[in-house]
């Protein structure tokens, strides 16, 4: 048995031994907890809870502190309750330069920052197995817009934003060689293979995305990052592991270093160098896709980036050596620690953005370099240490009141911890091996405090059994008082991967009700019943249809076999909370959800003779039933 296997081994028992010690939660349990978290009838949530689902792919949108599930917002998966990547408007979504993808292991949500603290705009989230980035538009809670990050395997790293929301970073995962080509795998540590960071610009005005500048770095694998707030502005940290650059038994090979590395990039003085012309033209095909409001996703074939080499640029980045397989790199309020918790480490070590600027003055600080990025020794960049803080702590975030919250994963607990004296104050348990948590605004300037969610990775017994996949979990805790306290458990759709949290209060009332008709520009859209028609073009059939409680127009449909039918149906309703579906008996497609004012396409092939029944599937009225109508097939 290895050394390393016997310290994990170790570890992982002393974890268990601890566990069972352990009251599951109950001694934990604020004495008034169901009260905390009862929302009463009519009444609202505090909090918008928005949860990654992980390997589903979605983002879950649940309400704190009664932790009810309010709506999937499909983003890089298909989504057959509203026909999300099936229907025509939607489909090009998920165009990518490895075809038409419609799955992906979606991460971490990211808020929209202004000055620091969210603004209630947009949610980002990554795609990590086809490196991409997805915008939701908090108004409709729609994802309106995906960008792929070309030369990037596993966007892992992604995508954490800028304190003004300029760009959203984007780290590759797995280093590969750039560009894509045949070469032994051995061939890794020896300069074959690179990482890449990539600076995905955001429009202030309408949050595009474009890619602006691409860096290659040292192939490493880089993990996750946040970026600088107030006098850290310029800079984003990255955590970053394999910097043994182990090619087999990565377990094993990626962790025989003390320490690997924090990295800390300047993006203000990498663009600068872009804008000096130390950047080169550089391949890379990728697909940017967007859905203009109530109209067909836009997808365009974009090729080519500005790629930058860290030797081109002198002080763009800089390594900070961090015990041990580090994990999160999380920024407080002040914009002056970085704290990183290291998977096999047995301290929390916590940088000060203030001892990197002047230790960089120095060259007495660096101890080497890679690719022409210095490495800086220890202790010129810590402020200190957590000492003996968990077994595993992985990820951090703020209250408002100057203390941490880190999750550690082995020894299943959340960790208080005093952020200038770097001394353990409670120990929260956690049930079983929290990965992420999040507090709300706990990325913030001013974090708003008083909830914090664990997001557990393993669920053994929590709920009723519903088979071999248990329900995963996340646990609610108050954290506004001196001493944190467990308010409830609750299941997740998907992997509760990381969630993001924001006061109800800065969106419930810009939420979008409508789609006024008057400003309805589909290009298949009509306004009103006496619109609504039946065009053929060869063997294209359009129908132009409308639904409005509780029957469609055109009444019914007459083709020949071997037609292909083309359904666009608007909703004509104008009340808030009246959407129409459409589905066709026995079709393969599936269901359209249909908003008030919106318009969606179903294509539909006649392709044997008959009478097929279409219908409403989203219940509207009384005479609900009675929306239906046929499509007659004739020879």
């Amino acid at each position: 048995m290895s050394k390393l296997v016997k310290i994990i081994f170790l570890v992982s028992l002393v974890a268990i031994i601890a566990s069972c010690g352990k009251k599951q939660g109950q001694a934990l349990l604020a004495s008034n907890a169901a009260q905390k978290v009862y929302v009463a009838p009519g009444e609202k949530d505090e909090v918008y809870a928005f949860m990654s689902g992980g390997f589903n792919g979605q983002i879950g949108v649940y309400g704190i502190p009664s932790a009810r599930l309010f709506k999937i917002i499909p983003v890089f998966s298909l989504f057959q309750e509203n026909s999300y990547g099936s229907d025509e408007e939607t489909k090009d979504m998920l165009l990518t330069s490895k075809g038409y993808v419609t799955w992906d292991d979606s991460h971490h949500p990211e808020l929209s920052l202004t000055n620091g603290n969210h603004d209630g705009r947009w949610l980002f989230i990554n795609g990590n197995n086809t490196p991409r980035i997805a915008r939701i538009d908090l108004t409709t809670f729609e994802t309106k817009e995906i960008i792929e990050i070309p030369n990037t395997a596993g966007n892992h790293a992604s995508p954490f934003l800028t304190e003004n929301t300029e760009y959203a970073m984007s780290a590759t995962r797995f280093s590969i060689p750039i560009p894509q080509k045949d070469i032994a795998i051995e061939e890794m540590g020896k300069g074959k293979f690179n990482g890449s960071i990539s600076m995905i610009k955001i429009d202030p005005k309408d949050g595009k995305m474009s890619v602006e500048l691409q860096m290659l770095a040292p192939a490493f694998s880089y993990d996750l990052s946040r970026c600088g707030k107030g006098p850290s502005h310029d800079w984003c940290f990255f955590t970053t592991y394999n910097t043994e650059q182990a090619f087999q038994m990565i377990e094993v090979g990626a962790s025989k270093n003390d320490k690997d590395y924090v990295m800390a990039f300047n993006w203000v003085k990498a663009k600068a160098c872009k804008d000096a012309g130390k950047a080169k033209d550089f391949s890379g095909v990728y697909y940017h896709n967007y859905l203009p409001e109530n109209a067909p996703a836009v997808a365009e074939k974009m090729s080519g980036v500005k790629l930058l080499d860290p030797k081109d640029c002198p002080g763009v980045a800089y390594f900070l050596p961090t015990p041990k397989s580090p994990h999160g790199s999380d920024v407080d309020p002040s914009g002056e620690y970085i704290a990183a918790g290291g998977k096999l480490a047995s301290v929390i070590a916590v940088h000060s953005y203030s001892k990197l600027v002047k230790a960089i003055e120095d060259k007495a600080n660096f101890s080497g370099e890679v690719m022409g990025i210095p490495i800086m020794k220890y202790e010129s960049t810590l402020a200190g240490e957590v000492k003996k803080p968990c077994l595993g702590p992985l990820h951090t975030e703020f209250d408002n009141n100057g203390f941490a919250y880190t999750s550690c994963f082995v020894s299943s607990e959340v960790v208080k911890w005093d952020v200038k004296s770097r001394e353990v104050v409670q120990h929260m348990p956690a049930f079983y091996s929290i990965g992420h948590l999040s507090v709300v605004g706990g990325d913030n300037k001013k974090p708003y405090g008083k909830y914090l969610v664990a997001l557990n990775k393993i669920t053994k017994d929590r709920y009723l059994p519903v088979g071999m996949e248990l329900a995963q979990s996340a646990q609610l805790w108050d954290i506004s008082g001196s001493t944190a306290e467990l308010l409830s458990d609750f299941p997740t759709v998907g992997e509760p991967h990381y969630a993001q949290m924001i006061p109800a209060a800065m969106l419930k009332d810009k939420t979008k009700k409508i789609f006024p008709l008057e400003e309805n520009k589909h290009p298949y859209g009509i306004k009103s019943e006496k619109d609504a028609r039946i065009e053929r073009n060869g063997n294209q059939v359009h129908i132009y249809m409308t639904s409005i409680r509780s029957h469609f127009k055109p009444d019914k449909v007459e083709v020949k076999k071997g037609d292909m039918l083309h359904f666009h149906v608007t909703n004509l309703e104008q009340d808030y909370d009246v959407p129409h579906g459409f589905a066709i008996n026995g079709s393969t497609l599936p269901n359209l959800l249909i908003m008030p004012g919106q318009t969606k396409t179903m294509k539909w092939e006649a392709k044997e003779v008959g009478v097929y029944p279409f219908y409403c599937t989203d219940f509207c009225s009384a005479l609900h039933q009675e929306m239906q109508q046929y499509i007659r097939v004739s020879p």
